[in-house]
């Protein structure tokens, strides 16, 4: 079994934000100008990328679901040798 994840909580935000950009781009009416909404998607997209916890090799593929997961209820579990608060 994997250990849990930690996440920092502007990670957390900033996925969250991600979900709900690409939410209301997904909703969005045909014909509907997207532009805006497109570019923030962008710009989310690469600033999650670059954020400092995925330093480490190979960080974004071991813990880039559990980020989804934890932005989806907002929480971040303990770290691998962490207790729970």
């Amino acid at each position: 079994m994997r250990p849990p994840f930690r996440f920092p909580e502007d990670l957390i935000t900033l996925q969250r934000a991600w979900q709900q950009t690409y939410a209301e781009l997904a909703q969005a009416p045909a014909g509907a100008s997207t532009t805006a909404l497109r570019r923030w998607l962008i710009t989310l997209s690469g600033t999650l990328c670059t954020h400092p916890h995925w330093a480490a090799p190979a960080a974004w593929r071991a813990g880039g679901v559990e980020l989804r997961r934890a932005a989806r209820t907002h929480t971040s579990a303990p770290a691998e040798g962490q207790a729970a608060a």
